[in-house]
């Protein structure tokens, strides 16, 4: 696979998140501007760069995806990067807000050996410590769960598996809560006025979280009460 500069990586990397959150899978330049913290005239000319190595699928004034070769170079930055996050959380105890930063560095590291040994090292992971899916060599990707728990219902009892707002704060307030991948939760109850959701987290007792919070939170159902 032909070698490319860190900010293309970075701005791959960027339109595969953006388009795992957009049902037409298309983004815009505002859209990856806001993402890369950067300009729309910035962002253009970076497009029409992984353009004209058929990264993407471009045209000037519309949106724009992920090209099939970019989408695997993409998934492998991806790949490469969640690895790093379980190495960092479980060989040198990161803990799970510390490893994003870390690895931002360290996804770009372009030994695919290397990859691969740390790969079959942490045992073939399938989720970093986010809850994220690891994809595989291939490329083939097997996410944990799509519903939030801002989807649930009252009376139900669910598995914290995944959560989609990985950033240090939001991490640290989970913390507050006893919230951290594969905790027990019961929904208690939704509160209509501001769609806040009161839960019981293993045996503490209830707390009461936003429906930001839910939002952000993925989790599989394990029955009823």
């Amino acid at each position: 696979m032909p070698e490319f500069s860190f900010t293309e990586e970075n701005y791959l990397k960027a339109i595969y998140y953006l388009q795992q959150d957009s049902p037409s899978k298309d983004v815009s330049v505002n859209d990856i501007a806001e993402k890369m913290n950067t300009r729309p005239a910035t962002v253009t000319d970076m497009l029409r760069k992984l353009s004209d190595k058929k990264l993407i699928h471009y045209e000037k004034y519309k949106k724009t995806q992920l090209s099939k070769t970019g989408m695997a170079v993409a998934l492998q930055i991806v790949r490469k990067h969640r690895l790093w996050e379980v190495f960092l959380h479980e060989k040198l105890h990161f803990s799970w807000d510390e490893v994003h930063e870390v690895a931002e560095e360290l996804e770009h590291i372009r030994s695919a050996k290397l990859i691969e040994r740390l790969d079959e090292f942490l045992d073939f992971p399938r989720f970093d410590p986010h809850g994220d899916p690891i994809p595989n060599a291939a490329g083939e990707v097997k996410p944990a769960s799509n519903t939030t728990l801002s989807q649930t219902e009252p009376g139900r009892k669910l598995k914290l598996v995944a959560v989609k707002d990985t950033s240090s704060a939001f991490l640290q307030h989970l913390e507050r809560f006893g919230l951290h991948i594969g905790v027990l939760l019961t929904v208690d109850e939704f509160l209509p006025f501001d769609h806040s959701v009161m839960v019981s987290v293993d045996k503490a007792p209830p707390v009461m979280l936003s429906d930001k919070i839910a939002a952000n939170l993925l989790v599989v159902d394990t029955g009823k009460k």
